[in-house]
């Protein structure tokens, strides 16, 4: 039987940072009030296209992974925000890395990742891959109208990637589980899509939309469901976790959701702070992070849930391998920015005020 094991990871995060102090310079509120609320302190704006920020962050999984391009058998890009529909951002991916394998994207939002590992590692387990790559990517300030407090204030911009390769040693993705509640679908969504009427300039007025409310509720019942279920599956105790990577979408719902499991907070990755709510690149990131601070070690048993517009939401359970440190090292960055992060920001920032300011 084959396992299907994390080999690399790479990530790549836009230099122009969003502060929640300059956030208070254009609308109200303040640095308390956003951190108390959602434990977020900062955000990246990204000056690139989606496809960019992930073809960095699978190069750096890449040589992580000491391996090339052309090795792989698939290409996996959760985004809720691509460059382009027509085509797939992963075949930009695909060019940029030398790969010739098979390329799509997927859309489960914030779950999207864990949907492409859950994927991925079946495709393996089955034989018929060995080497893939899966990328989370977002470029979420794209949808954000920046009068909206309540969602202008959770979204940053990023990317992270994994290679998940096939090996005789035991371990690697041990389970997960899927699942949605179209019940919710409207309490977090954009009208962005082909129900646009084209020839109206208002339906250029897209942005995202959220129930903070229902979502809080329906996010932890989500998690926490498909969480318990995985470690059923799996025969896990939830006392035998020994670390749990959750969606970074609010500090406060982690804090709930671990804590009705039971789970002791200290074990729980929590990076939000400085990046927001990067939607489906949240966990991949995280993985970077926790394996550059020393957090993952060799053996350990990893819980990772998420959820998302959808409502999706996804768990998966992983022991993770021998190896916490790159093989090789990738020089790739993304190109200089020359603005700030309000710079960028500041057309769609004057477009969404006046225009709140003419609806009065």
């Amino acid at each position: 039987m084959q396992y299907a094991h994390i080999t690399g990871w790479g990530k790549s995060v836009p230099t122009a940072t969003l502060t929640n102090d300059d956030l208070a310079t254009f609308m109200e509120t303040t640095d308390e009030w956003i951190k108390t609320r959602t434990g977020i302190s900062k955000r990246n704006i990204s000056h690139v296209n989606t496809s960019e920020m992930a073809s960095v962050a699978a190069k750096h999984a890449l040589a992580a992974a000491g391996i090339d391009g052309s090795e792989l058998d698939l290409i996996i890009l959760a985004t809720a925000s691509p460059d382009t529909l027509i085509p797939n951002i992963a075949s930009t991916v695909q060019a940029n890395i030398g790969a010739t394998c098979g390329a799509f994207d997927i859309n489960a939002a914030c779950s999207g990742f864990l949907y492409g590992v859950g994927l991925a590692s079946s495709m393996i387990k089955s034989g018929q891959n060995k080497k893939i790559l899966i990328i989370g990517a977002e470029r979420l300030s794209f949808y954000l109208d920046w009068s909206r407090r309540e969602t202008a204030v959770l979204f940053g911009d990023g990317a992270g990637a994994i290679v998940l390769e096939a090996s005789d040693s035991p371990g690697g993705i041990l389970g997960y589980e899927l699942n949605n509640d179209p019940e919710g679908r409207d309490i977090l969504q954009s009208n962005f899509g082909t129900q646009m009427d084209r020839f109206d300039t208002e339906s250029l007025d897209f942005y995202i939309h959220i129930n903070g409310q229902d979502v809080f509720k329906r996010a932890i019942h989500g998690m926490g469901n498909l969480s318990a279920k995985v470690l059923e599956k799996c025969n896990t105790d939830i006392n035998d976790v020994d670390f749990v990577i959750p969606h970074q979408a609010n500090e406060r719902i982690i804090d709930t959701l671990v804590s009705r499991m039971k789970i002791p907070k200290e074990k729980a990755f929590v990076n939000i702070a400085d990046y927001g709510n990067t939607s489906a690149a949240t966990i991949p990131i995280a993985i970077c992070d926790a394996l550059s601070q020393g957090k993952i070690v060799p053996g350990q048993t990893i819980l990772s849930c998420a959820f998302g517009a959808g409502l999706t939401s996804a768990a998966m359970l992983l022991k993770w391998g021998e190896r916490t440190t790159p093989i090789n090292i990738s020089e790739a960055t993304l190109p200089p920015c020359d603005k700030t992060a309000l710079e960028l920001i500041k057309p769609a920032v004057d477009y969404f005020f006046s225009k709140a300011k003419a609806a009065e």
